[in-house]
């Protein structure tokens, strides 16, 4: 066990008690479930999940404060490596001990209190609070599917405080720790037809989901048909002109 020292918290890492009752809570939106499936789908599909990497969805992530247990789930999560086996974070994960930090983590906003935004540092502390000065999560992402409103903030490493980013001229945002941009995009998936958050590479190349990856190769089967098609016509009318010119076409 490790521990360090903050203003107002010693900051310990420890497993989740056998015993600790984690809350049962259904997710605050319906989309919550969609967009968190749809970020992680394409990372695995475009080869970004290492296999000891770990996305998290509403999935307790633990510190202990002052002897007192903390769990945050935040709505989605990326950790780059876990120690330990996937059996072992079934309930919770607890970094420093079982892995590493997140190196993002993001709510998708709801009709709630806006508790995304809470800097209370008193027992139990607010998720700015838990995530900025507790885990020190690189970078928190705050999402508002309805809007499309998109901020992300990062760790400065001088402050220790969460600056707010700027997009760039795709109104993309730089995710260095994955070496990925993150943008909103509009569309449809699995029937729901409004604003997801989206993977692009550094090349600024969109991470497909599953379901695109089948209808790029539809239509890449698609038009080598119509190639084929095309080529057999044109070795259909080059065997009529040459039968027209008295020489009969070899196979």
């Amino acid at each position: 066990m490790t521990a360090i020292i903050t203003p107002n918290y010693q900051i310990t890492w420890e497993k989740l008690p056998d015993d600790y009752k984690l809350p049962d809570d259904p997710v605050d939106n319906i989309n919550q479930p969609f967009l968190a499936a749809a970020l992680t789908e394409s990372l695995e599909l475009a080869g970004k999940l290492p296999a000891n990497a770990l996305t998290t969805t509403n999935y307790g992530i633990c510190a202990t404060l002052n002897s007192k247990t903390v769990v945050k789930a935040p709505d989605w999560a990326y950790i780059p490596q876990i120690k330990v086996s996937r059996e072992e974070v079934i309930r919770s994960y607890t970094p420093q001990l079982e892995g590493d930090i997140p190196a993002i983590v993001m709510e998708f906003l709801s009709d709630t209190e806006g508790s995304e935004y809470s800097i209370k540092f008193t027992y139990p502390p607010g998720k700015w609070f838990f995530y900025e000065s507790v885990l020190k999560v690189p970078n928190y992402a705050i999402f508002e599917p309805a809007s499309g409103d998109l901020e992300v903030y990062h760790l400065d490493q001088n402050t220790a405080r969460y600056t707010l980013q700027s997009a760039n001229e795709n109104q993309h945002y730089w995710i260095e720790e994955m070496n990925l941009y993150l943008g909103v995009w509009q569309g449809t998936r699995e029937n729901r037809t409004g604003n997801w958050l989206r993977w692009w590479d550094e090349n600024g190349q969109l991470l497909l989901w599953g379901s695109e990856l089948v209808e790029q190769e539809r239509q890449r089967a698609e038009q080598e048909r119509q190639r084929a098609e095309q080529e057999r016509q044109r070795a259909e009318r080059l065997a009529a002109q040459l039968r027209a010119a008295g020489i009969e076409p070899e196979d």
